[in-house]
């Protein structure tokens, strides 16, 4: 369970929101942090994949080593 604290302007936009489309405010509450969080979790990701390449602790592979091993230069 979580609780939240939301300006006025958003709970306001959250309650018209919920009226004209007849969903709950949670509803809407829900899907934006799911929407959110999958892009907070795609660049904090890649961000840390990013720091172990440059730590040369993440393999990195070329265009030419992984179009060999995929038998595409023929």
């Amino acid at each position: 369970m979580l609780a939240i604290r939301l300006t006025e302007d958003i709970e306001n936009r959250l309650n018209v929101l919920a009226k004209k489309t007849g969903r709950t405010k949670t509803f809407y509450a829900r899907e934006a942090i799911l929407t959110h969080l999958d892009d907070l979790e795609d660049y904090y990701l890649a961000a840390q994949v990013m720091s172990d390449i440059r730590k040369g602790t993440e393999k990195v592979h070329s265009s030419e080593d992984v179009r060999k091993a995929l038998g595409l230069d023929d």
